[in-house]
C-alpha cells in the first residue's frame, strides 16, 4: 500500500525521496525491518495474550529429557509469523502483482488449517487436533488454486531466449572489413509465452518442460501438460508444508531452517527477475518475479525476528498455526520461480525428517507382520527424537540441524551455475 502512496507522491508532487519505494532493494529492506520491529516488539504482546487465554502446549510423556518443563508453554505463535509477513508485504510490495497475491492467499489459507489444528487441541482438549482427511482437503485445494492460477493466468509467463547474428568489424593488415560473423548474441523475446518449463538442477540443458511427459500420445498433447502439473503442485504443496510441520518439534528447529530457505528463495527470486543476471547465469527470465524478494524478505524477518522467543528454552511455540504455513509458502514460492526440484536440497532438513517417520513406520508395520513384533530402524522418529534419545541436547541439534541447512543452501544456490 505504501508502495502506491509514495509513487503518487512522486508522480504527481515530485516528493523528496519517494522515489526510492520503486527500487525492490529498498521495498525488500523496509520489509525484513518491519517484519522483526513485529516478531520481537508486538510479539511479546501477544505471548502474553496467550498465557492469560491459557493457550499451553499439552506434552505427550515421549520419555524426552527436559519435555515436561515445556508443559503450558504458549502456542500457536504462528500468529505472529503470519502477522509479520502479510504486514509487511501489504505495506511494500506491489498488490496487483499475481505472484504476491499467490503468497498471501497461501500464507492465510494453509495459516487457518493450522489455526483450526492448534484450536481443536487447545480449546476442545482433543489432542488429534483436526482430522488429517480436512488437513490433506486444505492442501489440495491450495494446491488446485496455485497449480490453475500458475497455468492459466495471464500474468504468469517467461520469456524465451533467442539468439540473433552479431555484426563485427575486424581489420587484416591495412584493410577493414564488415562481415557477419557466426557469432550470436543472447537476447530476450518482447513476446511473452505460456509455458510449463521448470529448471532441473546439475544438467547443462537444465530446462524440462511437464507437457513432455504426455506428448507421446499425441502430437497436440503437450497443451494438456497442466493435468501433469497441476497435482505435482499439489504433491509438492502437501510434503513440504508436512515436513516443515514434523520439523517443528524442538525449539528453534523449523524457524530457523525456514529462514535458511527464505534466503535461497529470495535469491532465486531475484535473479529469475532480473534480465541481466538471467541471461548471465543461463536461466529463465520469468518477468514480475523480482517482486517476490520482498515478501521473502517478510518471510527471513518472521521467522529470524520469532527465534527471539522460539529459541531454547522457547517461549513460545509456533504450533501448526506457523508450520504448515511456513512449508506451504515455501513450495508455493518454489514452484513459482521454477525451482521446485531443487526442494529435495533446499529443503533437505524437511525431507530427511519426514523420510525418517515414513521409514520408521513402514519397517515397523513389515517387521510386525514378518516377525510378530514391530522393529525400529531409529530410536524415535522424526529423526531429531533420534538424537535426542542418544542424549544429544536439542540446543546442539538444532544448531548442527542449522549448520547442514546452511550447506544445503549454498549447494542450492551453485546449482545457478554447476552444471
Amino acid at each position: 500500500m505504501l508502495y502506491y502512496l509514495f509513487e503518487y507522491l512522486h508522480k504527481h508532487y515530485d516528493f523528496p525521496g519517494a522515489g526510492v519505494f520503486q527500487y525492490i532493494s529498498f521495498r525488500a529492506s523496509m520489509s525484513i525491518i518491519c517484519s522483526l520491529i513485529i516478531t520481537m516488539i508486538f510479539g511479546k504482546s501477544i505471548i502474553a495474550l496467550l498465557l492469560k487465554k491459557q493457550v499451553g502446549e499439552t506434552i505427550r510423556d515421549l520419555g524426552l529429557a527436559g519435555e515436561q518443563k515445556k508443559r503450558g508453554t504458549p502456542t500457536m505463535g504462528g500468529l505472529i509469523i503470519i502477522s509479520a509477513i502479510v504486514i509487511p508485504t501489504l505495506l511494500f510490495a506491489k498488490l496487483h502483482n499475481i505472484y504476491i497475491i499467490l503468497m498471501l492467499v497461501s500464507t492465510v489459507w494453509l495459516g487457518m488449517i493450522g489455526f483450526l489444528d492448534d484450536y481443536i487441541k487447545v480449546f476442545k482438549k482433543d489432542k488429534e487436533g483436526l482430522a488429517g482427511r480436512f488437513k490433506i482437503m486444505g492442501q489440495v485445494g491450495l494446491g488446485l488454486i496455485v497449480g490453475s492460477t500458475l497455468y492459466f493466468n495471464d500474468d504468469v509467463v517467461i520469456k524465451e531466449k533467442i539468439y540473433s547474428p552479431k555484426e563485427n568489424t575486424f581489420s587484416v593488415g591495412n584493410a577493414s572489413q564488415a562481415a557477419m560473423t557466426e557469432a550470436k548474441t543472447p537476447v530476450y523475446s518482447p513476446e511473452e509465452s505460456k509455458s510449463l518449463k521448470t529448471t532441473i538442477p546439475f544438467f547443462k540443458n537444465n530446462e524440462f518442460d511437464y507437457g513432455k511427459l504426455i506428448s507421446w500420445i499425441c502430437e497436440d498433447c503437450r497443451r494438456w501438460g497442466w493435468l501433469i502439473f497441476i497435482p505435482v503442485v499439489i504433491f509438492i504443496i502437501t510434503a513440504v508444508s508436512n515436513g516443515a510441520n514434523i520439523t517443528d518439534g524442538i525449539d528453534g528447529l523449523a524457524t530457523g531452517t525456514s529462514a535458511i530457505v527464505g534466503v535461497v528463495l529470495a535469491v532465486f527470486a531475484y535473479v529469475s527477475g532480473n534480465t541481466i543476471f538471467a541471461d548471465y547465469l543461463n536461466i529463465m527470465y520469468i518477468p514480475y518475479t523480482g517482486e517476490l524478494v520482498v515478501f521473502a524478505s517478510a518471510l527471513i524477518g518472521a521467522c529470524v525476528g520469532f527465534l527471539w522467543y522460539n529459541a531454547y528454552p522457547a517461549q513460545v511455540f509456533m504450533g501448526d498455526t506457523g508450520s504448515l504455513a511456513l512449508g506451504g509458502v515455501i513450495a508455493v514460492f518454489a514452484i513459482a520461480v521454477r525451482k521446485e526440484l531443487l526442494i529435495p536440497i533446499m529443503c533437505g532438513i524437511f525431507l530427511v525428517e519426514n523420510l525418517s517417520v515414513m521409514i520408521q513406520v513402514s519397517y515397523f508395520k513389515y517387521t510386525k507382520k514378518k516377525y510378530g513384533e514391530g522393529r525400529r530402524i531409529f530410536k524415535m522418529s522424526p529423526l531429531h527424537h533420534h538424537y535426542q534419545k542418544l542424549g544429544m541436547h536439542e540446543s546442539k541439534i538444532v544448531a548442527r540441524f542449522w549448520i547442514i541447512g546452511i550447506m544445503l543452501a549454498i549447494l542450492t544456490i551453485v546449482t545457478l551455475k554447476l552444471r
